[in-house]
C-alpha cells in the first residue's frame, strides 16, 4: 500500500450544478466486478479517514495482484476542491473517492459520481445500512452513488483529567454546559471547554439537535428559513454568549492548534461525531487514559436528542479507469472484512448488524480508560431528532459560511445577522441553479 499525505484543512469547495440533471449511469444491466479481482492492478483512493490504512492493507493481502495506493489531499476544501478539478480535467481523477453524506447531493446533481447500481450495490438497499448514511447515498432515490463507510451521532467527548484538575462536573444540559464553560475561564486562562472560529458542519448539527429544519428540499422545490426557523434562533442566541464572553478558544478544527490544544488540555471537550474516537487516538497519543464519552448536553433535563454530524461514503468518480476494482474495495471496505479492520481501529459503522453486536457495544476502549464507549454511541444513534434534511447544493452553503456567519466570530455582527445574510445567498445561489427557492 503505498501512502501520499498532506495536512488536513477543514470547509468545503464550492463548484457549479444543474439542478435538474440526475445521473443514470448504470443501465439495466450489471457488472460483474469479481473478474476485476483475479486480474489485479492498481486503484488510487482518495481519502483522508484514518482507519483506511488497515483496510487497504487487508485488501491487498487478501488478493494477490492488487494495489492500493492511498492518497490524502486533504480534508474539507483541499480534498473537494482537488477532486473537482479533477472531475473538471477529466484527468487524474482517483479510483475511489471519500465523499460526506452531505456533498453527495451536489455530486450527483453535476453527474459526477458512478451509480453503483451496475455493479449490484442494490442487494445492500434493505437493512444493510442504517437508514441516515443509506438515504445519504441513495438522494432522490435514482440510484446508488456510495457506499456507506461510516456514521456520526454526536456525543460528548471530554478530558477527564482536565475536568477533574479545574473541579468541573461533566454537564447534562446545555445551561450547566455554559456554566462549565464559565469555571474553565475563570480557573484558568488556558483553557477552554472547546474551540470554535466558524464551522458550517458543526453549526447545522447543533441547530440540528435544537430542534431546527431551516433546510428542505421536494423535488426541485427548495426551502431557506435560517432566521425564521426557531431551532436555528434557540442556537444562535445561546452560542452567542459563549462569543461574547469570550468562552471559545479561537482556533479552527483539524489545524495544528486544534490537535495541540487537545493533546495540552487547552481544549477540554467536543462535541462530535460517533467517528472521532479513530482520529483522536492517531491526531493526540498523549490524550491516553484522559478522555471519555459522555450523552450530548441537553436543552430539557431529562431529554435524549441528539443528531449527526458528518460521516462519509466511498464513492467512484464518474470516468474513473478501474472502477470495477474500485468498486471491490469499496465494497471490501463497507460491507465486508474491511468493516471489521476499521471498528478495531476505532471507527463506528453503519452497518445495523455491527452497531447492534453485543462484541461492538460492550468493547472496552484503552484509550478512553476501559470505558465502553459504544454504548453512549449507539445510543445516541438512536435519538436522531427526525426531519432534517440538508440542501442539495450543501456544499456551496458551507463553502460561504464564514463570508456571513463566520463574521459573527470576529465581532463583525451577531449570529442572527450572519444567517439572515447566509439565507439571502443561498436563496440566490439556489434560483441560479434551477431550483424554485422560496418561492
Amino acid at each position: 500500500m503505498k501512502q501520499n499525505r498532506k495536512p488536513a484543512l477543514t470547509c468545503i469547495a464550492a463548484f457549479g450544478v444543474s439542478a435538474l440533471a440526475l445521473s443514470a449511469c448504470g443501465g439495466d444491466e450489471q457488472t460483474d466486478t469479481t473478474e476485476a479481482l483475479e486480474a489485479g492492478g492498481t486503484i488510487t483512493v482518495w481519502a483522508w479517514e484514518p482507519t483506511l490504512e488497515q483496510v487497504a492493507e487487508a485488501f491487498e493481502a487478501e488478493n494477490e495482484g492488487v494495489t492500493v495506493e492511498l492518497v490524502n489531499v486533504g480534508t474539507g476544501d483541499e480534498h473537494y476542491t482537488n477532486l473537482q478539478n479533477a472531475m473538471r480535467a477529466g484527468s487524474g481523477l482517483p479510483d475511489v473517492a471519500q465523499v460526506e453524506y452531505f456533498a453527495i447531493p451536489q455530486y450527483i446533481l453535476g453527474e459526477s459520481l458512478t451509480d453503483l447500481t451496475q455493479f449490484g450495490a442494490d442487494e445492500y438497499a434493505e437493512g444493510t445500512f442504517t437508514d441516515g448514511p443509506w438515504n445519504a447515498v441513495t438522494f432522490g432515490g435514482e440510484g446508488i452513488y456510495g457506499l456507506p463507510m461510516d456514521s456520526g451521532p454526536i456525543a460528548l467527548f471530554y478530558n477527564q483529567d482536565v475536568f477533574d484538575e479545574h473541579g468541573v462536573e461533566v454537564p447534562e444540559t446545555w445551561e450547566e454546559y455554559l456554566e462549565a464553560a464559565r469555571q474553565f475561564r475563570e480557573a484558568d486562562d488556558d483553557v477552554y471547554i472547546t474551540s470554535d472560529q466558524g464551522d458550517a458542519g458543526q453549526v447545522t448539527t447543533m441547530i440540528w439537535q435544537a430542534g431546527g429544519t431551516p433546510f428542505a428540499t421536494e423535488g426541485t422545490d427548495v426551502t431557506v428559513s435560517l432566521t425564521e426557523d426557531e431551532g436555528t434562533q434557540r442556537w444562535a442566541e445561546y452560542w452567542q454568549t459563549f462569543i461574547d464572553e469570550d468562552l471559545l478558544m479561537p482556533v479552527p478544527g483539524w489545524t495544528d492548534q486544534w490537535y495541540q490544544g487537545l493533546s495540552d488540555g487547552s481544549i477540554a471537550s467536543l462535541t462530535i461525531g460517533a467517528w472521532m474516537p479513530a482520529n483522536l487516538e492517531s491526531g493526540v497519543p498523549d490524550g491516553e487514559g484522559s478522555w471519555r464519552v459522555a450523552p450530548l448536553p441537553q436543552w430539557e433535563s431529562g431529554e435524549s436528542r441528539t443528531a449527526e454530524q458528518g460521516g462519509s461514503s466511498l464513492a467512484i468518480p464518474e470516468g474513473a479507469e478501474n472502477a470495477e476494482l474500485a468498486y471491490e474495495f469499496i465494497r471490501f471496505a463497507g460491507v465486508e472484512a474491511g468493516v471489521q479492520e476499521r471498528l478495531d481501529a476505532g471507527a463506528f459503522p453503519a452497518t445495523v448488524a455491527d452497531l447492534e453486536s453485543d462484541d461492538f457495544i460492550n468493547r472496552e476502549y484503552e484509550y478512553f480508560g476501559g470505558q465502553q464507549i459504544n454504548q453512549i454511541l449507539s445510543e445516541s444513534a438512536t435519538t436522531v431528532v427526525e426531519g432534517w434534511q440538508y440542501l442539495p447544493f450543501q456544499g456551496y452553503a458551507h463553502s460561504v459560511f464564514n463570508d456571513t456567519v463566520g463574521q459573527a466570530y470576529e465581532g463583525r455582527g451577531t449570529l442572527m445577522d450572519g444567517f439572515a445574510d447566509w439565507e439571502d445567498d443561498l436563496v440566490r445561489y439556489g434560483r441560479d441553479q434551477g431550483f424554485n427557492v422560496n418561492e
